[in-house]
This record gives structure tokens, sequence and C-alpha cells, in this order.
């Protein structure tokens, strides 16, 4: 049976429809599922999210399976050999970064009790939802992901502005944008 999704039904592209019907706008409260999508995010700076997808397994062994506590042990050489490994994307920055907002994110797990009571703060209720016939209706940034954006940056972390918090939060689900038409949105 052909589902209308918001993306991922083009040929060849199962494992985006995947993370279409399974993850994205769905709700998540773990920490360390949380970090990853932040340290995913952030890599997607300018790029396409099928391109990070793609490289999720790369990821997930390059970062000690987002496990902040390591990552925010990494040594810059450990750091430095990831700018060879091609089953991620190999911006320094961006490499970088995944140490820095581990650092940060454990910080802020201290602070909180975990990331999860901190980042779902930001939101009025459990789940924002906005009703688009197409992306285009969508919003890229909102008060509350300017509002994340700019905590995260002030707490120290880097590639987290707004446009990507407000992906990280449809990601994780603080926000749900499936299209009106898609059958998550139909199936509510």
């Amino acid at each position: 049976m052909m589902r209308n999704r918001c993306f991922g039904s083009k040929p060849g592209q199962e494992f985006y429809a995947d993370y279409h019907d399974n993850e994205w706008a769905v709700p998540v409260h773990d920490d360390q599922r949380l970090f990853e999508m932040l340290i995913l995010e952030g890599a997607q700076a300018g790029l396409s999210w099928e391109t990070i997808l793609k490289r999720r397994e790369g990821y997930r062994k390059a970062f000690h399976n987002f496990d902040p506590s390591l990552v925010a042990l990494m040594t810059d050489q450990q750091l430095e050999a990831l700018r060879e490994n091609p089953g991620i994307i190999r911006n320094r920055l961006k490499i970088y970064a995944a140490r820095t907002n581990a650092q940060v994110f454990l910080t802020i797990q201290k602070e909180f009790g975990s990331f999860d009571r901190y980042v779902w703060g930001f939101v009025p209720q459990k789940q924002v939802q906005f009703y688009g016939l197409t992306f285009k209706d969508i919003p890229v940034t909102t008060f509350e992901s300017d509002a994340v954006s700019k905590d995260l940056k002030k707490r120290g972390m880097t590639f987290v502005g707004s446009t990507i918090m407000y992906a990280f939060m449809q990601a994780v689900g603080m926000v749900d944008d499936h299209l009106v038409g898609c059958w998550k949105r139909e199936g509510m």
C-alpha cells in the first residue's frame, strides 16, 4: 500500500520513509537520543537531512553511539582522525562541535537533572503542532527555537542556530509538522 508522506516516498528512499514513519515528530525523552539528534542536526547545517541519515551509522561509530560522557572526553587527536572518516561529514568545525556540545550537554544534565527536562521546558505544551499543506506553510524558526538557540549558545554550544534547533525540535517531536494529507497526520 502506498502511503502519502511528507517526504521519503521516492524510489530508493526507503530509509527516509522509515525515518518519516517511525521517528520524525515522535516525542523523544531519552537524553542519549536527544544528544544524537543534536549532533546530527548540527552536522546537517548547509546539507540535506537525507545526506546525514545516510551517514547515521558512521556517526554512531565515530561518536561512541552518542554517549555524551564519552564524546566529551574525546581528544584533539581522536577528533582530527575523524576528519579522514568517510562515514561522517568531515567538516572540522562540526566534528569539534560534537565534543564542545557534549561538555555543555553534561553541564545542562547536572543543572536540570536531565537534558530532557531542560529542552522540553521551552515548549508551552507537550507538543506544538502546525497544520501546513506544504512545507512552505511550516516555519523554519519559531519563538521557541530562537529561545533554545540563544540559551544553548550562551552556555557555549555551537551549530545550534535557530533553524538548526527548529529542525531538532521537529526530529525529537517537540513540534509536529506532518503535512495535512500525510498518513501520520490523518492517523491522529
